[in-house]
């Protein structure tokens, strides 16, 4: 077993989690692993169901974007099936259990730039997607979507990775898949069954947000936001305060970060 063995055996065995990833599904290439994912709901699959592709092809980000995933990226969904009430905090629970698992694993310092964008010296490296069924107030299941730059030069892929970086980039090395791997599922969960003890996971991914205090541009549709990134509120929408003083709250939309170009 080597040190990038993405086998379901490898990422699974011995694993110390509960239920996330105590199934995996791995491909070496994938259309989508949202897509199995769903599938495997639709299939009863448990709760904690991993899919997990060297490659994927043909994945959708968020506002329908395409999202590829070149080799030596890794992309990977996950199965759960949450009350309502934690719903609102899946996006922080998967941004935080990687920024943990790329400080673990590599030293690296990251941030996270509001909603779902996982940065290392001002470029992303991560995406986050959430998607979920919903019937009146209940859920029927919610699937985490992670696409990391781990082991690749984003230099090569700048038509589909713009203003990205990687791991290996950033640390001039490779980096263990495999361990990056297996320290991320156990984060997921452990920040997953921290949820009902309060509020210390929004409170830290607020902490962890690049955007705050910055001035921001935010697309939202056909809306378009400017001014400071004054907070975010409980269920992660942005709070924004404009020229004219007034608070704005967004839900979901594309930021860019005015003051620091290499960031937006």
């Amino acid at each position: 077993m080597t040190a990038d063995d993405l086998s379901s055996l490898a990422i699974s065995s011995g694993l110390k989690t509960r239920f996330v990833g105590q199934r995996v599904d791995y491909y070496p290439r994938l259309s989508s692993t949202m897509e199995v994912a769903r599938e495997g709901v639709q299939q009863g699959a448990p709760e904690g169901t991993v899919i997990i592709a060297d490659e994927q092809s043909a994945g959708k980000g968020r506002l329908n974007r395409v999202w590829l995933s070149p080799s030596g990226s890794v992309s990977l969904s996950i199965v759960l099936y949450p009350s309502m009430a934690y719903l609102p905090s899946f996006i922080m629970v998967a941004s935080l259990a990687v920024v943990h698992s790329i400080w673990a694993v590599t030293g690296l310092c990251s941030h996270i730039k509001w909603p779902n964008d996982v940065l290392v010296n001002g470029k992303k490296v991560c995406g986050v997607l959430i998607e979920s069924g919903v019937r009146g107030s209940s859920v029927d299941y919610a699937i985490i979507g992670i696409g990391l730059n781990v082991n690749l030069r984003a230099s090569d892929f700048t038509d589909i990775l713009p203003a990205a970086t990687s791991l290996s980039d950033e640390l001039g090395r490779d980096v263990s898949r495999l361990e990056l791997l297996r320290c991320l599922l156990v984060k997921i969960e452990n920040l997953y069954l921290s949820l009902p003890a309060g509020d210390s996971v929004y409170r830290e991914w607020r902490n962890s947000l690049v955007t705050l205090g910055r001035k921001v541009r935010v697309s939202a549709g056909e809306a378009i936001y400017e001014g400071i990134a004054e907070s975010v509120a409980r269920d992660g929408s942005l709070l924004l305060r404009d020229l004219n003083g007034s608070l704005s709250q967004i839900s979901a939309g594309d930021v860019s970060l005015q003051d620091i170009n290499s960031e937006g």
